[in-house]
């Protein structure tokens, strides 16, 4: 099969590892891709939200899959994109259709399909940019903390947590008058919920589906959890307090109702949910939906995953997950990001990868780098996963510290206490 990934960071490099190692991917390409995937497949320069030059890949290549990797295409409408065109519509592609991707793309949507369908999330109010004086009013009457999310994409910036009603206050109006643009033209206010976060991931077909490895990621830039949220600095596989107890309120409370009100809506849901969940004293709630796998999650549970991806793939595509038995590694995996010197602020790019070669025992997956001279620069914030597998969590964190260690760039950072909290 000619499989085509669209998407360029971490996560699509996961993807692409894992795709080029079955044997029914014959040609792979990924667009647009990093200095990573151009070792697995042909990079190809296209914009992941022009579809006509998608399309124009996917028949002069003779494309029979492909896997949409960011949420952005998948909010856009590529699924659907895909479905209405006569060229385009019998060929395999894994995402959900623009309204199943409202999960993610809109807050407000997610928390009435959670209440619709009595999906176990925190209390909250939306409000509009020209219902300012009520949200402000509402405010005076919150507890705090307080959680305010922007209701459409902001680039993982859009959720800020405030602990005055003052802060709260002048975060609402600055949000609402367009602090992120349209994605704040609508306001979520959310009941602040205190537990500890962890993943899950699902493929489904919009009717079955499988649970993937679950993870537990690390936003924050500075040890201890402390400073700027991130796109994420890490993450670990297995989660040790997900138990038993706490896995079965998951599957009945959570996963299995989000499945059944997907297919009572009829929405075309043939991918990836990501649930963020929180545990709260044993009980887990949705904190957020994402319509794709999460990054740097994907880093972390791809490689304890040993059936092959693409059939998992074609399973969900063609309706057969129902029929699938996942084979996990038992092992424990630990991810840990390199970033560039001031991220999640300004940072400055073109910064050469040095002693790639020299890592051992650990994968390397690019997530902002790109090829200047036949050499890997730095081209984003967060710049390369380094995952380990071993028999133990600390075993596998060690591993990937040492070997983050050897890969040098110019202000290179990362976080040396992944895990710290387990």
């Amino acid at each position: 099969m000619n499989i085509l990934i669209i998407g360029s960071g971490g996560r699509e490099h996961a993807i692409a590892d894992k795709i080029a190692s079955s044997p029914l991917c014959e040609l792979l390409f990924i667009a647009p891709g990093n200095a990573g995937t151009a070792t697995l497949g042909k990079n190809i320069a296209i914009d992941t939200n022009d579809f006509e030059a998608i399309k124009s890949l996917v028949v002069n290549e003779n494309i029979n899959l492909v896997v949409v990797g960011p949420e952005v295409p998948l909010v856009a409408g590529i699924v659907d994109f895909f479905s209405e065109d006569d060229t385009l519509k019998n060929i395999p592609i894994i995402g959900p259709s623009k309204q199943g991707a409202m999960l993610e793309g809109s807050k407000a949507f997610a928390k009435e399909f959670m209440q619709r369908h009595q999906i176990p999330t925190a209390a909250y109010k939306s409000f509009e940019k020209n219902q300012i004086t009520e949200a402000l009013t509402y405010l005076d009457s919150h507890s705090m903390p307080v959680v305010l999310k922007a209701d459409g994409l902001a680039a993982g910036k859009g959720v800020l947590i405030c602990n005055t009603i003052e802060e709260s206050k002048s975060e609402i109006m600055e949000m609402l008058s367009g602090k992120f643009g349209d994605a704040s033209a609508t306001v979520v206010i959310e009941e602040f919920l205190t537990g500890i976060e962890f993943s899950v991931f699902v493929l489904t077909d919009g009717k079955n589906y499988i649970l993937l490895p679950e993870a537990k990621d690390y936003k924050r830039i500075g040890e201890g959890d402390t400073g700027l949220n991130t796109g994420g600095m890490g993450a670990v596989s297995p989660v040790p307090f997900v138990d038993e107890s706490l896995w079965n309120k998951v599957t009945t409370q959570i996963i299995e109702p989000t499945i059944k009100g997907i297919t009572d809506e009829n929405i075309n849901y043939t991918g990836f949910i990501f649930f963020g969940l929180i545990n709260v004293n044993g009980d887990p709630y949705v904190i957020e939906y994402n319509c794709r796998l999460g990054d740097p999650e994907t880093e972390v549970i791809l490689p304890r995953i040993n059936s092959d991806f693409v059939e998992i793939l074609l399973a969900a595509w063609n309706g057969h997950l129902s029929d699938f038995q996942l084979k996990v590694d038992s092992r424990s995996a630990a991810t840990i990001m390199l970033v560039s010197g001031g991220y999640p602020g300004d940072y400055e790019k073109g910064k050469i990868i040095k002693n790639l070669d020299h890592v051992d025992g650990s994968r390397i997956y690019h997530a902002g780098t790109s090829i200047f001279n036949g050499s890997a620069i730095t081209a984003g914030g967060r710049v390369l996963a380094v995952t380990s597998l071993a028999s133990n969590m600390q075993r596998a964190i060690d591993k990937s510290l040492i070997n983050a260690d050897r890969i040098e760039f110019e202000g290179k950072y990362f976080r040396r206490d992944i895990g710290f909290d387990l």
